[in-house]
């Protein structure tokens, strides 16, 4: 009987775990996993060394995290070397923490997969160095990525973003617009500010005032924002009632509706993330900012190898969409930007034209089913 071990670290990667284990069982029913991972995982009746939750501590500083890394790699490894000993450890994103597990493990003889990069391609590209060293063999989610790695001579294969086959596809127009009481006859902006309290904190009074100066210069137009489920009401009302206070424009807030949004929006403003793909894999033209402690952008900008930030332009190699950071993050450009796609054909036209060539670039592979294939094949070898 075979046995490999998986480690995720957040949520996301849990999921992502969930779909390979399921395609694995379809290769081999006998196949045993266990692994660090959450809810997910466990659905699918996988044994947890350890719930992923306890690897992001919520305490007085990142100090008490840190000592939490390192107590659970410590643990993981002895469990992993003196007792379950798996034919090879296949490592999820968490880049931070796993990619100092695989050098562990390397060292101790046990194969490593790793799927889902670090962005070595962003930051840190050093860290390509390590992954040679110790990982057996990169699985990627851009072909971009494939490339730059086989370049410096690691093992790497595509094998597909898993948003390909796991974003929702199908979208009334009618239907949304009746289940939240919009206008049928008015253009809908979709405003996107973050996921995190910080994106919200500096974002969101920036998009609010962004539709403000739509509003005052485009007719037939409504807004809605899109709430992340993390995020709560009271964060989001202590500016959007600010907002409405000064402004009488009505912008409706949906939660749980993120994809919905992002299909039947005419145009999105959105904070910089995965988020960015997500809007292009629906051909919803956009524009994307960002904005944060200048002290954390400066570090950025000592570290960065690339010159774009978000994933449409970095697929695409070219500037494609325009990328408001920090100081440009401002009012008075993110609604031009908005205002020419709402009503510039020819530019609206051009983007979607190049956001479905994006769609091609990535192609039509399920990342979970080659990544069990991968791991399958390699594992009848051995």
């Amino acid at each position: 009987m075979k046995k490999i071990f998986i480690v995720t670290g957040e949520h996301s990667g849990d999921i992502h775990a969930s779909y390979i284990v399921r395609e694995l069982r379809k290769l081999d029913d006998e196949i045993q996993i266990e692994a660090i991972g959450g809810k997910a995982l466990e659905d699918e009746g996988i044994k947890l060394f350890s719930d992923h939750s306890k690897m992001a501590v919520v305490g007085l500083d990142a100090i008490k995290t840190i000592f939490s890394h390192i107590k659970l790699g410590k643990n993981l490894v002895d469990y992993l070397t003196q007792y379950y000993k798996p034919d090879m450890v296949l490592l999820i994103d968490y880049g931070g923490f796993n990619l100092r597990i695989a050098q562990e493990l390397k060292k101790r003889g046990i194969d490593v997969f790793y799927f889902i990069s670090p962005q070595v391609w962003a930051t840190r590209k050093g860290r390509i160095d390590t992954v040679k060293k110790y990982v057996d063999k990169m699985m990627t989610i851009f072909p971009f990525e494939e490339k730059l790695y086989k370049n410096e001579g690691v093992n790497a294969e595509y094998v597909g973003h898993p948003l390909i086959s796991q974003l929702p596809k199908e979208f009334d127009r009618q239907d949304f617009i009746k289940q939240n009481n919009l206008d049928p006859y008015n253009k809908i902006v979709g405003i996107f500010p973050g996921s995190r309290k910080m994106e919200i904190n500096y974002l969101l009074p920036i998009f609010l005032e962004s539709a403000n100066m739509i509003n005052r210069h485009a007719k037939k137009v409504q807004f809605c924002i899109g709430q992340a489920p993390n995020i709560s009401d009271k964060l989001i009302n202590k500016y959007l009632d600010e907002f409405r206070k000064k402004h009488n424009i009505d912008i409706k807030v949906l939660k749980n509706k993120n994809h919905a949004l992002l299909a039947n929006s005419d145009a999105v403003i959105l904070a910089s993330g995965t988020i960015t793909l997500e809007a292009a894999m629906y051909g919803t033209p956009m524009v994307i900012s960002y904005k944060g402690p200048y002290i954390a952008y400066w570090g950025y900008l000592l570290m960065r190898y690339i010159k774009f930030v978000s994933l449409p332009n970095i697929i695409a190699g070219k500037k494609i969409v325009e990328e408001y950071i920090q100081h440009r993050a401002t009012p008075e450009l993110i609604s031009q930007e908005i205002l020419s796609l709402l009503h510039n054909t020819r530019m609206r036209d051009w983007m979607i034209n190049e956001l479905r060539q994006i769609q091609d670039t990535l192609g039509d592979k399920v990342a979970s089913t080659e990544v069990a294939r991968i791991i399958n094949d390699y594992l009848k070898e051995k």
